[in-house]
């Protein structure tokens, strides 16, 4: 069934969302709002660890941590949903103190653990290197962190904090792979034709560029902060906006703006 077509500054604007189906509604709706239509290419699948035993581990002690630092969104449904499994009372105030890489991880955190708060977040630069300065103000003294990350975590962050002095450990929280028939739906989509491609995370541009192939090279993109961003230049996406701030109501204002006729 073809989606209607809506009045507002995206209408006749074909947008790919790369985001899973419960993480993508906000952007949806914000695109569809503005008269965009929508398709639906999740790009990414997240699953449990193989070995849950490191995280469930480090979850039942999380009292010897002085910090949890959180990445992205994924990273704190994967410990609510572990620590729900287990049993254990959810992160609250008095246990260890929260760090969050940006503004859209931070209003999980929020939504995840109400009485844990965000104690520590970048000022700007939502990005690893920012977290990092982020945690250089607040000093070391041998302060242990535990960093639930993905499969495919990158180094920066657990390497720059270990520079300061803290004690870092690092567990997978949850893996990420290729959803069943990515390739064929990327196919599809590139032959029925889009404006621009939104990606939420460098994962997502991953999983999109390797079903894509050479197709990928040039795609319009909207992105939703450095990171991804820097992900999405690498793998030959014509980036074209990014959102400001890092969320996905910003990166639906990102497109809009892109598509804004010119002023007379």
């Amino acid at each position: 069934m073809t989606e209607p077509r809506l009045r507002g500054p995206l209408a006749g604007r074909r947008i790919v969302v790369t985001r899973r189906p419960e993480q993508s509604s906000a952007l949806v709706h914000a695109l569809r709002d503005r008269g965009a239509e929508v398709l639906e290419i999740p790009a990414i699948e997240v699953v449990p660890p193989e070995d849950m035993r490191p995280l469930d581990a480090a979850l039942s002690r999380r009292e010897r941590y002085d910090w949890i630092a959180f990445t992205s969104a994924n990273t704190v449904l994967a410990v609510r949903d572990r620590l729900v499994a287990l049993g254990l009372p959810p992160l609250a105030a008095g246990g260890p103190r929260i760090a969050s890489l940006g503004r859209s991880t931070s209003e999980a955190v929020r939504a995840a653990f109400p009485d844990g708060g965000v104690a520590l977040e970048p000022e700007g630069g939502f990005r690893a290197a920012g977290l990092v300065g982020a945690f250089a103000r607040v000093g070391s003294s041998g302060a242990r962190v535990l960093l639930p990350a993905s499969s495919r975590a990158r180094e920066e962050l657990p390497l720059g904090l270990r520079k300061l002095g803290f004690e870092v450990e690092v567990v997978e929280a949850y893996r990420i792979v290729e959803p069943p028939q990515l390739a064929e739906s990327v196919s599809r989509c590139l032959d029925r034709g889009f404006d621009a491609v939104a990606f939420a995370s460098p994962s997502a541009v991953e999983g999109f560029a390797g079903a894509a192939g050479s197709r990928a090279r040039g795609l319009a993109a909207a992105v939703i902060g450095p990171s991804t961003e820097a992900a999405a230049r690498d793998a030959g996406f014509d980036v074209r906006a990014v959102a400001h701030p890092s969320t996905a109501e910003g990166l639906a204002g990102a497109l809009e703006r892109l598509f804004e006729p010119p002023s007379p």
